[in-house]
């Protein structure tokens, strides 16, 4: 058994002596394991960095093996996100969520795509944080789990959307809400894509995106704890953002 494919290294751990078991995602396979030979190495160490976009070939004698990788190098992204320790905790929180949340060996070819042109994106951290909060979105309506933000819940209209609700996520007016509003989620305008996505209806939106994480996602992978590498970006975009504020 074997193929080939391009894609993005989301994890990488030591295997015996010398080798390592690489987690990839790519466009056809989904998140795939295999081993790499000698993949602790001087040589090979620098191209196994989570982020990288690879050419890799996957080998085994039975499709259910965990088998053995070839991986060339296409492009690091290692030089761009460790300039900036926003950046860095960015591509961390997105190589771990996927290595968390995807099913193996499993095509997600819409998320592969919006997830290279987020990862390009790295270098542009004006633009960034908007557009890993819609990354978010997208992981959780790729998973099943996506946000109903067309209309309200409560009386179907499509103007006025101001809440969440946190159980259904679905989208709720001011008229719907009535004298529940105190038990929904903010719903930025930023999540229905309006306005200029100013940085603090980012950080709002990704509090709505992490409860939807915690509460929808999480339980069907046994309740296993998000990765804290997302957490620590949304710190570190928090942090920031008070930093400008009060500058």
């Amino acid at each position: 058994m074997e193929w080939r494919d391009q894609g993005i290294i989301l994890a990488v751990r030591p295997h015996g002596e010398s080798a390592a078991i690489v987690e990839v995602f790519t466009p056809a396979k989904g998140r795939h394991a295999g081993v790499v030979r000698g993949g602790t190495s001087r040589r090979m160490a620098p191209v196994l960095q989570p982020g990288a976009q690879v050419d890799v070939a996957w080998k085994a004698r039975l499709e259910d093996q965990l088998g053995n990788f070839q991986i060339e190098p296409l492009r690091s992204r290692a030089g761009v996100a460790l300039s900036d320790r926003l950046a860095l905790a960015g591509l961390s929180a997105v190589t771990t969520l996927l290595s968390y949340a995807l099913p193996e060996r499993e095509p997600h070819g819409a998320l592969y795509a919006r997830t290279e042109a987020l990862l390009d994106l790295l270098g542009q951290m004006e633009l960034w944080p908007l557009a890993y909060l819609h990354w978010e979105l997208a992981l959780l309506e790729d998973l099943g789990f996506g946000l109903d933000l067309t209309s309200c819940a409560v009386t179907g209209a499509t103007d006025g959307l101001v809440y969440i609700s946190p159980r259904t996520g679905r989208a709720v007016t001011q008229a719907g809400a009535g004298a529940w509003a105190d038990r929904l989620l903010p719903l930025p305008p930023v999540l229905l894509r309006q306005g200029e996505g100013a940085d603090d209806e980012v950080a709002q939106g990704l509090r709505v995106t992490g409860h939807f994480l915690n509460e929808m996602l999480a339980p069907e992978l046994g309740r296993k704890p998000l990765p804290e590498a997302r957490q620590r970006f949304v710190d570190r975009f928090t942090a920031r953002l008070a930093r400008g504020a009060a500058g």
